[in-house]
């Protein structure tokens, strides 16, 4: 068996599934892996022939994310890695902080990240696509423009986990798990109206939207010059949300919880 080939671009798909759940690709040296199967049906189609499905990573246990993950084992036999203090269908290789996995069909590489507050011990995964392009599977931690709603973690949690994805490198590819940017910026735009990075942002959002194509990835930097929620020290922010609760919030994480609570009822 020859060796993988580490000059072989690898491609990375966003798969539409459900509602507005994307489900990522990434395929190197005619082997794939997939993040979140919510559904393995649209998997199924766009596994070409002559690829194998190496891996599924899971980042949480909501079932618009783990929908099609026995299903899609049973189907290929591809290794399932999960959150350790999570359930989910099926879970080959517990992961959390720390760990690397190393698969060796792709020959590619991820360094799972807890990141709680979604859910109780939802993951990240972060890597690279070549020698030059960084990514990270955030699930439903971190979205464009926005973040994940907190149904078993905390402000202090969620704001931890956004700050260790936010330290990745700027040119990180963001590929988060649903399509919400366009409400999210909505949103923004209440809380951050002079931002011209958010403004212009809008645009090739609504145009992107009336192409059908899909807004994500995003990149890092653009994620820090325009979504609220890793701008919480940002004076603009801090004034907004200290306007919207009618009281001084004077530290990262209440001007979090006050957005967060904010981002609720939008």
């Amino acid at each position: 068996m020859n060796p993988p080939n580490p000059d072989t671009p690898a491609t990375l798909t966003p798969i539409p599934a459900l509602s507005d759940n994307y489900i990522w690709m990434v395929q190197k040296n005619h082997h794939a892996i997939i993040v979140d199967p919510g559904d393995p049906a649209p998997v199924l189609a766009h596994l070409g022939s002559g690829i194998t499905l190496e891996a599924i990573l899971v980042t949480h246990h909501h079932q618009d994310h783990v929908g099609g993950v026995l299903a899609l084992h049973q189907r290929t036999g591809a290794r399932v890695y999960g959150p350790r203090h999570e359930k989910i269908p099926h879970c080959d290789i517990p992961v959390g902080q720390g760990d690397r996995i190393t698969l060796p069909g792709s020959g590619l590489q991820f360094d799972v990240l807890d990141v709680p507050g979604h859910t109780a011990g939802h993951v990240a995964y972060a890597g690279q696509l070549d020698a030059d392009q960084t990514v990270v599977f955030c699930g439903d931690t971190l979205f464009a423009a926005g973040c994940g709603r907190l149904f078993e973690g905390t402000p202090a949690q969620m704001l931890q986990s956004l700050g260790k994805i936010g330290h990745l490198p700027p040119d990180t590819l963001v590929c988060c798990a649903h399509e919400y940017t366009a409400a999210n910026i909505r949103w923004a735009l209440q809380v951050d109206p002079d931002n011209a990075m958010l403004q212009a942002r809008a645009r090739d959002t609504a145009r992107l939207r009336a192409q059908g194509l899909p807004t994500v990835p995003s990149r890092l930097a653009l994620e820090h010059q325009t979504n609220p929620f890793l701008r919480t020290s940002h004076p603009a922010i801090m004034a907004a949300a200290s306007q919207h609760d009618g009281t001084m919030l004077d530290t990262p994480q209440a001007v979090f919880a006050s957005l967060r609570a904010w981002k609720n009822k939008a």
